[in-house]
């Protein structure tokens, strides 16, 4: 990929062109990173309360679940 002919640093930068592709486009490329970004959230926290409920029907109510914690910890007192 040829991003310009640079033979000398001595001369007009606006003559050499752009230095990377897509030159422009980064306020683009943003919006797209946090839309995706604020998607992937939104998925992940549908999914861990589907496992959440799922858990919570397969053993019981959170109340109960606490009660077996507890007594299950060797350091209460």
């Amino acid at each position: 990929m040829s991003t310009g002919n640079v033979e000398s640093w001595s001369g007009n930068m606006a003559e050499i062109g752009p230095l990377y592709p897509f030159v422009g486009a980064e306020f683009a490329l943003f919006v797209v990173g946090m839309v995706l970004w604020i998607l992937w959230h939104v998925r992940q926290a549908r999914i861990e309360t589907e496992q959440y409920e799922e858990e919570v029907q397969r053993f019981g109510s959170p109340e109960s679940l606490n009660k077996i914690l507890d007594a299950e910890d060797p350091y209460s007192p």
